[in-house]
């Protein structure tokens, strides 16, 4: 820049003057030139010349996007932005089987669940019904020891008859079981037996009546935490199916006396 020009700066050069000092500290204004550069590139200039900038990019990219507007009805947003519209797959042509009108449809009482009680009964059922019991030990493969233990100490202290290994699910059974049947003399001693000695397992006792439904659904008791039942293939008395009494027939001789 030149240090020589002293020619008196327009007022609006007076903001905008480069202010240096000689070796005298006397102030040394730039020529015309220096100054029209020094304003083309000040911060305000450059503001003004980037915001016109912005703008015609602006205005070009909005045509460009106004060229490739999609087609109506596509969706061309994200969910909750204006415009977005969900892809769906359109609505199947038909009608429901279940008719027109569901929601008219009167509350019904459901039958009892009850087995044998369409209506409250008259009289107790006699406990002489209950002609033996069974036993169902449940296990997995993280208390399948367990199982062994209690199994071996069923059998080294009761008189029962004693099943097979169930490693899989068999009949109403769900989950891996053993069972072990008695006769009704022995309840008063095996319940409290097995409630001290089930080591945390689930334990399934039934009577046995006739009626295998019930007696695995309603007139059941659990030693610890119950699970499902599968009773959808037993025979349902109430719907005409045939009474199955099970027998028990021990296998078992006790070879240990029984802790008092």
């Amino acid at each position: 820049m030149s240090a020589t020009h002293d020619d008196a700066l327009r007022p609006q050069d007076e903001e905008h003057a480069h202010r240096l000092v000689d070796r005298h500290g006397r102030l040394v204004r730039n020529t015309p030139q220096d100054q029209d550069w020094a304003d083309l590139l000040s911060p305000a200039r450059r503001r003004l010349i980037g915001a016109s900038a912005l703008a015609a990019g602006g205005l070009a990219l909005s045509a460009q996007g106004a060229a490739a507007a999609p087609a109506a009805g596509e969706n061309f947003t994200a969910p909750g932005k204006p415009g977005f519209r969900a892809l769906v797959p359109p609505p199947d042509a038909g009608k429901s089987p279940w008719g027109e009108h569901t929601a008219a449809e009167p509350t019904p009482r459901p039958r009892s669940i009850r087995p044998g009680e369409k209506t409250l009964p008259a009289r107790p059922r006699a406990y002489t019904d209950v002609k033996s019991y069974h036993a169902h030990i449940y296990f997995d493969e993280d208390t399948y020891e367990k199982a062994a233990l209690i199994r071996r100490w069923t059998a080294e202290r009761f008189p029962v008859e004693l099943g097979n290994w169930n490693l899989e699910p068999r009949g109403p059974h769900v989950t891996p079981s053993f069972y072990f049947g008695f006769t009704n003399d022995l309840l008063p001693v095996v319940v409290p037996w097995l409630q001290l000695n089930s080591l945390g397992l689930t334990i399934l006792l039934h009577p046995n009546t006739g009626d295998e439904r019930a007696d695995h659904l309603y007139y059941a008791l659990w030693v610890n935490r119950s699970q499902p039942v599968n009773g959808y293939l037993m025979p349902d008395l109430e719907k005409g199916g045939e009474p199955h009494l099970e027998r028990i027939y021990p296998n078992i001789v006790p070879t240990l006396p029984l802790e008092t």
